[in-house]
């Protein structure tokens, strides 16, 4: 099997703000038979890429709570802190944090502390933003953003096929910020759908 990746930008107005779309496109060749040619499939995700100014009141207030988490993280061995905001249909906020252990499997992730927080406290209420943020090994926000490990983007794909209704991701970075409508765009061959 052979994978190859393409980078292609596209600018949309939006709502009279100018929003740079990343369109990122796999190529995943697979070999059906010996005697046959590959078939290519192409898949395409879209994330527009902008700065805070251009995102919503909401959405800018969730990257502050991604900001916030990242002073709460504890991470003795990484010393990689993300934080993790999280807005639901309500108007409920959450803060989630990485918490480290020396088991590491005994750790978790900024994103499902803030989404499994969220779901204690209000079950059947829907998700609506998703911000994470992270401080690297020198304690300074990245440059660029940081996206979800793949438990977190599993965790992701079960809270929108929950509720059924995509999320705003939004991915903190001091360059810019990514903002994802949907997991499925991180993560287009889901385990499940809804």
């Amino acid at each position: 099997m052979e994978y190859g990746f393409f980078h292609a930008y596209n600018i949309n107005k939006v709502k009279n703000m100018r929003h740079f779309t990343k369109i990122l496109r796999i190529f995943a060749a697979v070999q059906t038979n010996q005697s046959k040619s590959m078939e290519i499939q192409n898949l395409l995700s879209t994330i527009q890429v902008c700065s805070l100014e251009e995102l919503s009141a909401e959405e800018q207030n969730a990257i502050q709570l991604a900001l916030e988490g990242t002073n709460r993280s504890y991470t003795p061995y990484s010393k990689f802190h993300v934080g993790a905001g999280v807005v639901l249909n309500n108007g409920q906020e959450f803060v989630g944090c990485n918490q480290e252990n020396a088991a590491f499997p005994a750790g978790i992730c900024a994103e499902r502390s803030a989404l499994f927080a969220a779901g204690a406290q209000f079950p059947q209420e829907p998700v609506k933003i998703l911000a994470i943020a992270a401080r690297g090994t020198d304690g300074e926000l990245t440059t660029e953003p940081v996206s979800p490990c793949g438990t977190c983007r599993q965790v992701i794909i079960e809270t929108e096929t929950r509720f059924h209704q995509q999320l705003i991701i939004l991915l903190y970075g001091k360059r810019c910020i990514y903002r994802v409508e949907g997991i499925r765009q991180l993560m287009p061959l889901s385990f499940t759908e809804f």
